[in-house]
């Protein structure tokens, strides 16, 4: 009998799960992860649409806090050290809040991670207080902040919705870094001459420098076109165009052995280049 019951009440517990109803989130979270720097950025918001409503003005008000988003705070979570309007931000998770206006917004970096409503903003807990300029967009209808123009050490987050587009450019130091690394890297007994020589090249360093990584990297891995054809690059910056050609041909060579065409149609366009 005890049997019996526990079945029945186990059926109507499965019963009443499956009966409960699911809709759609009316402003659907979104966790963004970018690469910047040596580390990576977290962005967490939850995403409203503009569902033929006013926006700027009505649903947001002018001048009075904004979480930047629905629901749960708006947060954004640095794995290392920036730099957001001439202020240095250690690495860690803080708030993205902002004050609205008809055409300039105040963004907020604050170290508050839980501000859903305006009461609860504390101005003492700001960290980056900026003015950033509005500028009229395309429409987009849902609510979308993104990083975009990405570089080694630069970017912008964009805040856009309905007609409107914020940017807030974020920047991080790593040429001290790297430099260090690489000092340290050159010292153990598997030296990386390869990447050594690309950062040399790549942030406008001392070219001479990294053409003597290079020829140590040719020399570590002399089979590797990759290494050849950016050995090739290096000297024709230096001028050095008959070094350059006949690096250029080795890679193409090498290149055509392991099948890799992008390399081939590389080492072609830059044989061109160099008068071949």
């Amino acid at each position: 009998m005890k049997q019996l019951v526990f079945a029945i009440i186990g059926s109507l517990i499965v019963a009443t799960s499956d009966a409960q109803i699911k809709t759609p989130a009316a402003s659907t979270s979104q966790t963004v992860k970018q690469d910047f720097g040596l580390a990576t950025v977290e962005l967490s918001y939850a995403r409203p649409n503009v569902k033929g409503r006013k926006i700027f003005g009505d649903i947001v008000p002018y001048d009075a806090v904004w979480r930047t988003g629905a629901n749960s705070a708006t947060v954004l979570n640095f794995g290392d050290d920036v730099i957001i309007g001439g202020t240095a931000v250690p690495a860690g998770k803080y708030g993205l809040l902002s004050i609205p206006g008809k055409k300039q917004w105040t963004l907020i970096i604050s170290k508050q991670t839980d501000v859903t409503n305006p009461t609860a903003y504390d101005q003492s807990k700001d960290v980056v207080r900026i003015p950033v300029d509005v500028k009229k967009n395309s429409k987009v209808e849902t609510f979308t902040i993104q990083f975009a123009n990405v570089a080694a050490s630069t970017m912008d987050l964009q805040i856009l919705w309905d007609k409107s587009m914020v940017t807030l450019p974020i920047s991080t130091e790593i040429d001290s870094k790297i430099m260090a690394s690489i000092e340290k890297n050159l010292k153990t007994d598997k030296p990386q001459y390869f990447q050594a020589a690309m950062y040399y090249m790549e942030s406008g360093k001392d070219l001479n420098q990294a053409l003597e990584y290079f020829n140590k990297a040719v020399e570590q891995n002399p089979k590797a076109y990759w290494i050849q054809y950016n050995w090739a690059n290096c000297l024709a910056k230096l001028g050095k165009t008959n070094e350059a050609r006949a690096a250029a041909e080795k890679s193409k060579e090498l290149a055509i052995e392991g099948k890799n065409n992008d390399y081939v149609r590389l080492n072609e366009k830059l044989l061109k280049s160099l008068g071949k």
